[in-house]
């Protein structure tokens, strides 16, 4: 693995909302991960802070605050590759509209210099769709699924 593979996926972390990352080639493995007081991009660069507690937004939003959040969220690929819906041709998909996720369920994997990447769910929800076509270039950045959140009764 040479220095500007090495900054391909640093460049693929720091463009996503991913807090850790590991990539396995040619007998290398490099493993990424972001630091606790590290605030992933999805912040807005130009948004003033609403408060003056830095504490507060020194701190990214866990994953029991994302699944509090009300509507559907879109998964946006980490990186740009070929996305891959399933194992191989043939074999049934990842998910499907409907299906019901955990996080850390596989959803999807991409495909970049010959390294695929599992994209995983960061919260819990039901797909409400599937928004790329398996075998198809997608954009960092790029949604891929709509996940909506699963009301669950007591």
């Amino acid at each position: 693995m040479d220095a500007q593979q090495i900054k391909v996926f640093i460049d693929a972390m720091a463009a996503s909302d991913l807090s850790e990352m590991e990539v396995e080639h040619d007998g290398w493995t490099l493993r990424l991960a972001r630091g606790p007081g590290v605030v992933p991009r999805a912040a807005p660069r130009d948004a003033a802070p609403a408060s003056n507690d830095s504490a507060a937004l020194a701190q990214p939003a866990t994953p029991a605050a994302r699944a509090a959040a009300v509507g559907p969220e879109e998964i946006q690929a980490p990186m740009f590759g070929v996305v891959h819906l399933q194992q191989a041709p043939g074999e049934p998909p990842f998910v499907k509209v409907g299906d019901v996720v955990e996080v850390g369920h596989l959803l999807c994997s991409i495909e970049a210099m010959k390294v695929f990447n599992e994209v995983r769910a960061e919260r819990a929800g039901r797909i409400a769709a599937v928004l790329a076509t398996s075998g198809t270039e997608v954009e960092a950045g790029q949604a891929l699924f709509t996940l909506e959140q699963v009301n669950q009764h007591v």
